[in-house]
């Protein structure tokens, strides 16, 4: 699936990908969706499962404008 694809059929989610093809910044262009949900913690606890070197965590909504401070 193109990342659109996984937008429109996962909306406002949090998905674990396995890309096929990243652009030259290194942006999912296509993928498989491993996992989806509606917070992030659930995908955390997914990808700690896996062995894979091509995973990709997108959220398919709209980020809220505020900012964001890491601690």
């Amino acid at each position: 699936m193109t990342l659109e694809e996984i937008r429109k059929h996962y909306p406002n989610a949090w998905v674990l990908i396995e890309f096929t093809e990243l652009d030259d910044e290194l942006n999912v262009i296509e993928g498989w969706v491993i996992a989806h949900a509606s917070n992030k913690e659930d995908i955390y606890k997914k990808l700690r499962e896996l062995e894979n070197d091509k995973i990709a965590i997108e959220f398919t909504g709209e980020m809220p404008e505020e900012p964001a401070y890491l601690l």
